[in-house]
């Protein structure tokens, strides 16, 4: 995904990436000259600000020029850049082929640089190293694993005297007692079209998922559909969702920042979103403690899944003006230090094993579901171009607006999807 999902959101994240990202602004490190000075394009906000310092430090004499941005804003800006000659030395890159800056779609065109043969690159685990490579070859440094559900505010469900729902009547019924009490359940911020997937990613783990783990083989031999598939019935509980009151006010008016400060603030009780967006939280609210817990989708607890996987990680420009020390950036990222200090950053969890990484409490939920093997990748790593995923976005703003319709965009995606790679 941009994110995302599922992973299964999932980052992703983050993210993604489906998704996986943070909405921000721009930073710049000091100047520096020549070989000493390393350009870098990254959605990590919030993050890649501690990871910078710390390579910065091990490198006396090296400055790190770099740039912080949305999603959105960062697809489009970073394709034009590589074609035109004018990207970074390192760029975030999402994992696998669902978005304008996936693995998939950067390496065919040979704007990425093959890492295969970095010290990191053959310790990936397979799902993670099947979303970095393209035709074989590793080009996407990914450091860490994401997942997308119901990130809570502890003092504000304390407060409305709530706790977190794990079936989907519950779910319901939550929502309604939080409206009640004047303080809806989740923060949407659908004005940014990347954030719209996040609840239906998570939504679709349980529903798709839970009945088939093999829906995207099916999908990809042509024997599954999305029109005809639970994926309606997710995106059906979506809308349920959005017409209970589980949302604030306005989704459509409200953008990410906007969304954090509901749910950091405790205006909401909580917001559906990866993992990344926890140390966002964090920062609006020091003293405020988040909880991510899976999205149920059932009254069978025991079913629910949550959308996993690889979060957007680093390539290195083909082109690159200081190669080396784009080498030497992201094997930063990929070692145990590097590697630490932005998942911890992020609230999530390292992509390689034996980091000696302690998981946050704020995702003890999210790590024992991956290692119970009870999350599916973000939907859109899987898919076979980015039109898929773009389509889907817009459709969801054009259905939270009136403009469209569930069984138009399924339709709609299922039209991209057969037009292939």
């Amino acid at each position: 995904m941009n994110t995302r999902i599922p992973m299964a959101l999932a980052a992703a994240v983050t993210a993604a990436a489906l998704l996986t990202a943070c909405s921000g602004g721009t930073k710049a490190g000091s100047g520096g000259g020549g070989s000493k000075t390393l350009t870098l394009a990254s959605v990590d906000q919030g993050s890649v600000e501690d990871v910078v310092k710390a390579f910065e430090k091990a490198n006396p004499g090296v400055k790190v020029r770099y740039t912080t941005s949305g999603a959105d804003q960062y697809q489009q800006q970073i394709r034009t850049q590589l074609s035109s000659g004018t990207a970074p030395d390192v760029m975030s890159v999402w994992p696998g082929n669902g978005n304008p800056a996936a693995t998939y779609v950067l390496a065919k065109p040979s704007y990425l640089r093959d890492l295969s043969d970095q010290p990191w690159a053959a310790k990936m685990p397979p799902a993670i190293k099947s979303v970095a490579q393209y035709d074989g070859k590793t080009y996407n440094a990914i450091f860490g694993q994401n997942g997308i559900g119901a990130v809570y505010n502890q003092q504000a469900m304390d407060k409305a005297g709530l706790t977190p729902p794990d079936t989907w009547t519950k779910l319901l019924d939550f929502c309604r007692a939080a409206k009640a009490k004047g303080t809806p359940a989740f923060a949407l911020g659908n004005q940014d079209n990347w954030v719209t997937q996040l609840a239906l990613y998570s939504l679709v783990a349980t529903s798709v998922y839970g009945p088939d783990r093999g829906f995207d083989k099916k999908m990809q031999a042509g024997q599954a559909t999305f029109a005809k598939s639970p994926w309606a019935t997710a995106l059906d509980k979506y809308l349920t969702m959005e017409k209970t009151g589980c949302f604030q006010k306005n989704p459509l008016g409200t953008n990410y920042e906007a969304s954090q400060q509901l749910a950091a603030n405790g205006k909401t009780l909580g917001i559906i979103q990866g993992n990344w967006v926890i140390a966002l939280l964090k920062q609006k609210n020091p003293q405020g403690t988040f909880t991510l817990k899976a999205l149920p989708a059932t009254d069978q607890p025991s079913q629910t899944l949550i959308p996993a996987a690889a979060g957007a990680g680093y390539g290195v420009n083909a082109k690159a003006k200081n190669p080396e020390l784009a080498l030497k950036f992201v094997n930063f990222v990929m070692s145990p230090k590097g590697m630490t200090l932005f998942v911890k950053k992020q609230g999530g969890l390292p992509s390689l094993p034996d980091t000696g990484f302690a998981v946050d409490p704020s995702l003890t939920e999210l790590s024992q579901f991956i290692q119970s093997n009870r999350t599916v990748p973000f939907m859109d790593q899987l898919w076979p171009n980015p039109k898929v995923q773009q389509t889907m976005l817009s459709g969801l703003q054009e259905i939270f607006s009136g403009q469209s319709t569930p069984d138009k965009l399924l339709a709609e995606m299922d039209a991209d999807y057969k037009a292939g790679s």
